[in-house]
């Protein structure tokens, strides 16, 4: 059985989206439990689930406007920090919050702790493609700079993630650039080129493009926290304009316009559907010694059942033992 903590508290629909989304797992899945973290009053009103749910009462929670370092050392009930310190002593295998994003990564990196040998853990999130498949892409933003050596572990981690959860055998890991080329980039990006042309561990297929990470070129892709989440922001904001620009359109064009779109109901559906990234799961702060995993903040009840399957697949397969056991085996040269 494993035992994954959740706070019920955090995002813009908590606690019915979170609650929900348990009450999807708890009856899907026979082999977990959830222990749910804040106002109990508030969880009851939303849960069905009458087995392998607990919940633990508290009244503190961290706000999205609260400062994350701050919030975590003065707000010690909160439900977040109190579901990241049941991992850490071992009741529970793996946290899962929707909240202050900034504060996630302080409770995951002060609280959970990171894994020896690796200097800083990255977020890490599986991207929608247009073959309706998805890619790995790492660092999201948990750091703002990066180095060279950062950027190489990365790589590791994510084809670690990739080949455990996705089940993809030798995923094919992509460094981002401003070409394809070797020689391209800045110095980072070069140093970084050539510590992944040599790492036996990956398969790495070179540099590429932004404008070809839809189309699924790398399984997992590797930037600095800084590009990473502009990149990740850009793709949101271009897929939620399209689809108003499309819906504009389709108002403004009359009648021949309306019954166009009616005639490719079912294939416009498909499309949204095709790129909607909530049924990927959350974002995993990768690099610790268990699974801290982010849902966005506005997510509905699916979104949350689909990051509890993700993170029981993380158990599952124990992609945090595997880190470990590399990352122990690559300290054990290095001495």
């Amino acid at each position: 059985m494993r035992t994954i903590a959740i706070d019920a508290m955090g995002g813009d629909h908590a606690p019915k989206a979170i609650v929900e989304g348990v009450n999807q797992a708890i009856a899907e899945f026979s082999d977990i439990e959830i222990k749910l973290y804040g106002d109990e009053a508030k969880i009851k009103e939303y849960l069905i689930a009458k087995e392998r749910v607990t919940i633990v009462h508290t009244e503190e929670k961290i706000n999205s406007d609260d400062e994350p370092v701050q919030a975590i050392r003065k707000k010690k009930q909160a439900s977040m920090i109190l579901g990241a310190q049941a991992v850490k002593d071992g009741e529970a295998e793996a946290v899962i919050s929707a909240g202050n994003t900034g504060a996630l990564l302080a409770a995951g990196l002060f609280v959970v702790g990171r894994i020896k040998g690796i200097d800083r853990p990255a977020l890490m999130s599986s991207l929608p493609t247009i073959d309706g498949k998805n890619f790995e892409m790492l660092d999201l933003g948990a750091n703002a700079e990066n180095t060279a050596h950062h950027l190489h572990q990365y790589a590791i981690l994510g084809s670690f993630y990739a080949e455990a959860v996705n089940g993809v055998k030798q995923p094919r890991v992509g460094l981002l650039n401003n070409g394809t080329e070797a020689t391209k980039g800045d110095p980072l990006r070069k140093e970084v080129f050539e510590l992944l042309s040599n790492e036996s561990t990956i398969n790495f297929i070179g540099n590429i493009e932004a404008r070809e990470l839809l189309n699924r070129v790398a399984d997992v892709v590797v930037t600095d926290g800084f590009t990473g989440n502009a990149v990740l922001k850009t793709i949101e904001g271009t897929g939620l304009s399209i689809f108003k620009a499309l819906k504009k359109a389709i108002q403004d064009g009359g009648l021949k316009a309306k019954a166009g779109a009616y005639l490719m109901k079912d294939s416009l559906y498909g499309m949204r559907d095709m790129m909607d990234y909530s049924s990927a799961g959350g974002a995993v702060l990768i690099g610790l010694q268990a699974p801290v995993v982010k849902c966005h903040g506005s997510s509905q009840a699916d979104s949350v059942y689909y990051t509890i399957k993700q993170v029981r697949t993380m158990l599952e397969n124990q992609v945090v033992d595997k880190i470990v056991n590399e990352f122990s085996k690559e300290r054990g040269q290095n001495e």
